[in-house]
């Protein structure tokens, strides 16, 4: 059961990193792609029917974490306090960004709303950096300090950038997808650029993972015989949902849509 939990905590670690990321690397480079009203909201029509989606794999992370490894939860959440309170901030404001940019008054409201996307689709791929850089150099239990953690953060959010280029350049039309291609282009076809950066998203975390003492720090085994089994019946519906909205939202924007 040790096993199943650790590979299940790795598997939507991963996801998320890999399926949000395109979310949060196409919001970071929002006021770049889009550089009107209507360009911006066709650049958030690209992830509007997927960010939701993908924001349930770090919920489900948080939940594996807190059932099947209470004593590392604990630890990781007084001794990365504020680099996760710097994501959960991210994270609240791009959503409300999102949420927000239909029902304001006029295009200051929008313009204001996309700049809180860009801004916290930013710091969510800043503060994934930090923490990542924590655990790359062996201190998982306090925030990475110093020019290690300083390039860290650049390198990985740098990362979520060229991740949701990519996945901007299979999703975008006219204009932004230009923009997008253009970058994109020096690498390759775009789907390349996605599979390579979704793969390095991928590695990344399990690098990671190595740091922490997962086998140590699992919780009873028969709490994990209840938790386990229960996870492992729920992932298969959590993977089909996904697998059913990336069908039904495949084909790129060529408008205004979902927000």
């Amino acid at each position: 059961m040790e096993t199943l939990a650790i590979a299940l905590l790795a598997f939507f670690t991963v996801g998320w990193s890999v399926l949000a990321g395109a979310d949060i690397g196409t919001g970071m480079l929002t006021p770049w792609l889009g550089r009107d009203d209507r360009e911006r909201r066709l650049v958030l029509a690209s992830f509007a029917p997927f960010f939701l989606g993908d924001e349930v794999w770090l919920v489900a992370t948080a939940g594996v974490l807190v059932g099947c490894f209470p004593a590392l939860e604990g630890e990781l959440l007084s001794g990365q306090f504020p680099v996760l309170v710097a994501l959960l901030a991210g994270w609240i404001l791009r959503d409300v960004g999102l949420w927000s940019r239909a029902g304001g008054p006029g295009p200051r409201w929008r313009a204001g709303c996309d700049a809180a996307v860009a801004c916290g689709s930013w710091t969510v791929a800043l503060s994934w950096g930090w923490l990542l850089a924590a655990l790359l150099t062996g201190r998982p239990y306090a925030p990475a300090t110093g020019l290690t953690a300083v390039l860290t953060a650049l390198a990985v959010a740098a990362l979520f950038a060229a991740h949701g280029l990519g996945f901007a350049a299979l999703r975008l039309t006219g204009v932004p997808y230009e923009r997008a291609r253009r970058l994109v282009g020096r690498a390759g076809r775009p789907w390349q650029s996605f599979a390579l950066t979704g793969a390095l998203l991928a590695a990344l975390p399990l690098w990671a993972g190595t740091a922490l003492p997962l086998a140590e720090r699992t919780a009873a085994p028969t709490t994990l015989r209840l938790l386990v089994p229960a996870l492992l019946a729920v992932t298969p519906v959590l993977v089909a949902v996904q697998a059913w909205i990336r069908h039904a939202f495949r084909h790129r924007v060529t408008g205004p849509s979902y927000l």
